[in-house]
């Protein structure tokens, strides 16, 4: 086969990749493939260069191959059209979707795919119109509401967390965004005040420099990574070892800038355990001046922006975030940044980050919203009235719903034994004493996957479906999209008195969990039998 030896700048780079793959391949793209060893850089002239044949090799070693090795392993069945593996990472969390982290929620395409007018070989009715209502009984985030709302359909949505509610609710509402605005920059100022009376600011600068000049020395960037691919470091026994070196500097900072790293007086709970001091000090001015503002709307934005903010703050390594293992309170070496990292020591930063990100958010939405109305209400769908809930909290769409009924219901259930719906949020719920309603929890993480926890997910599932059929005209459509690898849902259907009467198997490439195995989840099409 003949080789190249073409250079390229990254932005060439980019340009030729985007037309090899046929999708979209940016210059961060490129530069995550030099940072990270898959390519090499070339030149010395001030300019980076890269070799077309460097990245020849590389697309070729992956390409095609994941469809063929999931077809092999998940089935021949796999709708790849369904994967949306073209999109971007900034379009599968476009605008409001991104307001919160969330396990478990699905893309925005895919609702839109089964919501919207088009049809195409795969889908070939229109299921939902225009000013239609569409139910989400298991809302978790609200990613049905807000494509509900971009599509101009009315949108109901319920969930036993009181958070998951908020994170929903925040997502669709429309805000005074001056009013927002001022507010976040009194909350940053006093923040940023707060800080500068601490002698954890100097701490933290002088640690970061010496971190800094020791990442530099020896795991500079990309060198380290090449040569652990090339099997000159062990990196499971190098890095640690540097690890223990610089903790001796950390331990000697702590010291002479007399740092209190453990809280003394915390009781036990989740914000006692993953914070050190001088944050938890931070958050707790933080939600006493959130706690003073009168108006609701911009009160439950802002407890969303903080939450996000403790989010990122807790006292965990990169590499566990989403997976809480013990707390982290030194310095650390980081598998997934191959370098020493650190505990963070103020939420003054990602404070202003998520501030600021949130509003563009909101206000990017604000060109897409319509006039329609959207709500989660807290409830458990096996039971809850919803018309009845909705005349407390929204009677305008209750009065609707009453006149001609919900179209029909896009969800994605919980997972058997999977996910701990209300531990994801715990610092959350222990901020700002959000009553929990573990017990209500349909697949609870604790009892398990087996056959009796099994059993009574069908029980559960089909109770909820039940009830919510009460709310729904004659015909009907029910969207669930799960992982069915109990094989469950049919039985579900059938207690609940539906029919399947299609399935879509999609193969699921973008998780955000750390395995990157062979995923697919199905969309059931259930109707009235």
């Amino acid at each position: 086969m003949e080789q190249t030896t073409e250079l390229l700048t990254i932005k060439q780079a980019s340009e030729w990749a985007s037309q090899y793959l046929r999708r979209n391949v940016t210059t961060s793209n490129i530069s995550y493939l030099i940072q990270y060893g898959r390519i090499k850089r070339v030149g010395d002239n001030g300019t980076t260069m890269v070799s077309k044949q460097d990245l020849v090799n590389y697309y070729r070693s992956y390409i095609g191959r994941t469809e063929i090795e999931w077809t092999k392993r998940l089935g021949d069945d796999l709708n790849w059209t369904l994967s949306f593996d073209y999109l971007k990472e900034s379009e599968r969390t476009k605008h409001v979707h991104r307001l919160h982290p969330y396990k478990g929620k699905f893309i925005p395409q895919l609702v839109e795919y089964f919501l919207d007018s088009h049809i195409n070989h795969f889908k070939k009715d229109v299921y939902f119109n225009k000013g239609d209502i569409v139910l989400d009984p298991f809302c978790g985030s609200g990613t049905t509401l807000v494509q509900a709302n971009e599509l101009s359909m009315h949108a109901i949505g319920i969930d036993v967390s009181s958070f998951n509610a908020l994170i929903s609710n925040v997502k669709t509402t429309k805000y005074k965004l001056v009013e927002l605005f001022n507010e976040v920059r009194k909350i940053t100022s006093a923040l940023r005040e707060f800080v500068s009376l601490s002698n954890t600011r100097e701490f933290d600068s002088k640690l970061l420099n010496a971190l800094t000049a020791f990442n530099n020395t020896y795991f500079p960037s990309p060198e380290y990574k090449i040569r652990i691919r090339s099997g000159q470091i062990n990196e499971s026994e190098y890095g640690p070892a540097k690890a223990r070196e610089f903790e001796q500097i950390y331990k000697a900072l702590v010291l002479m800038y007399n740092i209190e790293i453990r809280q003394t007086n915390g009781t036990g709970n989740f914000l006692a355990k993953w914070y050190v001091k001088s944050i938890r000090q931070e958050i707790d001015l933080v939600r006493s001046l959130i706690e003073q503002i009168q108006d609701n709307d911009t009160r439950n934005i802002l407890t969303v922006i903080i939450s996000r903010t403790i989010r990122s703050c807790r006292a965990t390594t990169h590499f566990d975030l989403a997976t809480l293992k013990e707390p982290m309170l030194s310095t650390y070496y980081c598998h997934k940044h191959g370098k020493i990292c650190k505990p963070l020591f103020s939420i003054l930063n990602w404070w202003i980050r998520y501030s600021e990100d949130t509003i563009a958010r909101l206000s990017q939405f604000d060109k897409l919203r319509t006039d329609t109305n959207q709500i989660c209400l807290i409830g458990d769908s096996r039971t809850v009235d919803i018309f009845d809930e909705l005349e407390k909290y929204k009677p305008s769409l209750a009065q609707l719903a009453k006149k001609q009924k919900i179209k029909g219901i896009f969800s994605s259930p919980p997972y058997v034994g999977l996910i701990d719906y209300h531990d994801q949020h715990a610092y959350a719920y222990d901020l700002f004493n959000f009553k929990r309603n573990d017990n209500l929890e349909i697949g609870k993480m604790a009892l398990g996957q087996g056959e009796k926890a099994r059993s009574l997910y069908v029980e559960s599932i089909s109770a909820s479906l039940i009830n919510c059929k009460r709310f729904l005209t004659e015909d009907y459509d029910v969207f669930l999209v799960a992982n069915d690898k109990f094989n469950l849902y049919p039985a579900i259907a059938q207690n609940a008195g539906m029919r399947v009467v299609n399935q879509y198997k999609r193969p699921v490439l973008d998780r955000t969990e750390r395995d990157k195995g062979a995923y697919s989840e199905i969309i059931f099409h259930l109707k009235k039998v």
